[in-house]
């Protein structure tokens, strides 16, 4: 039966944007339909928070790692990928080690090479048949051998990349078998224990949030958490006058991903209480949000501008007033539209 209610909606939504447009017009072309029997509607109520004021904050990260390729090579292996949980120092991709490896035995040889070298000359310089510049020479040799030993060993170590710190991986840019080179990226590892939220609020209410940091934050999962640690950047962005806010998130499980974005709503900003209507009332077509309103005996469809949400309840910034009267579910708003436009005739 619902099923056959959303195909009537799909079929008829043009006709019933027609009428209702008909009706926000206010033409008087149109005679006012018959009283609606049988439709489920709904006061507008007000916010109970006071109205504070909130804005669109993006989660981010306070430990992010993007590990990028530090040596050539081809993958080898690729043990993790995204939303898995990787410990500290778990290893995430293998890199072919065949040139590192290469690299560590010649430089091994040169350094046996200039070892000897200085030691033979170290015993024909007791005797001096060698001079001290001859020697110092040996010796340069030799340590810098050494050096390229330890450089050719650290490249190889360079082909296991681990971990940095216990958290999920949310970025996987290689596959096995392909060719990378340095600075190419691998993955990216996050820690969910340590999340907060960057904003930017007018310069106006800069010092107010400074003085009262507690926020509250609507995610769009319904969740709704407090949060006391915020920090107030000192200066403002010179394009936009805007200073920027971090709120530092409390643990969440499960953890909202990096780059989420979040109501933030501030309570020391309060300001007069604003409406709110069930998310089930609510009718969107692409970005556009729209409610059907009953007034005056009619029913007309009137697009809203929403804020936070918090559970099935839905702030309004504009397009609804306190005491209207909305249709609980559009279904049967279109329905009943679509009855009046056939009575009419």
């Amino acid at each position: 039966m619902r099923t056959d209610a959303t195909g009537a909606l799909r079929l008829l939504a043009p006709l019933a944007l027609a009428v209702a447009l008909a009706a926000c017009g206010g033409t008087g072309d149109m005679p006012a339909p018959a009283p609606i029997e049988g439709l489920e509607t709904q006061v507008v109520s007000t916010a109970a928070d006071g109205g504070a004021r909130a804005w669109d904050g993006v989660v981010e990260a306070v430990r992010e790692a993007g590990l990028t390729a530090q040596t050539r090579g081809r993958v080898a292996e690729v043990l993790h990928d995204v939303n898995d949980r990787v410990a500290a120092g778990e290893v995430l991709v293998r890199l072919t080690a065949v040139e590192q490896q290469a690299g560590v035995d010649a430089a091994r040889a040169q350094l046996q090479l200039a070892e000897a070298t200085y030691r033979r000359m170290a015993g024909l310089a007791e005797n001096q048949y060698v001079s001290k510049m001859q020697l110092d020479q040996a010796r340069a040799e030799r340590d810098a051998a050494r050096a390229r030993l330890v450089d050719a060993g650290q490249q190889s170590t360079y082909t296991t990349i681990r971990a940095p710190y216990a958290g999920i991986v949310s970025a996987r840019e290689v596959e096995p078998g392909e060719s990378v080179g340095i600075g190419q990226p691998l993955m990216t590892v996050f820690a969910p224990d340590a999340l907060r939220i960057e904003l930017s609020v007018p310069q106006s209410d800069a010092d107010a949030i400074r003085a009262d940091p507690a926020a509250r934050i609507a995610f769009d999962d319904g969740r709704n958490v407090g949060a006391t640690d915020g920090v107030v950047f000192p200066a403002a962005d010179v394009a936009t006058h805007a200073v920027r806010v971090r709120v530092q998130l409390p643990q969440l499980a499960p953890a909202p991903q990096p780059g989420m974005t979040a109501k933030v709503a501030f309570p020391a900003l309060a300001g007069a209480a604003r409406p709110r209507v069930p998310a089930s009332s609510l009718v969107r077509r692409g970005e556009v949000n729209a409610v059907y309103v009953l007034a005056n005996g009619r029913l007309m469809l009137r697009q809203l501008r929403l804020g936070a949400r918090d559970g099935d309840s839905v702030e309004v910034i504009a397009g609804l007033e306190p005491g209207e009267v909305i249709a609980a579910d559009p279904v049967a708003a279109v329905q009943a539209l679509v009855a009046a436009r056939r009575n009419e005739k």
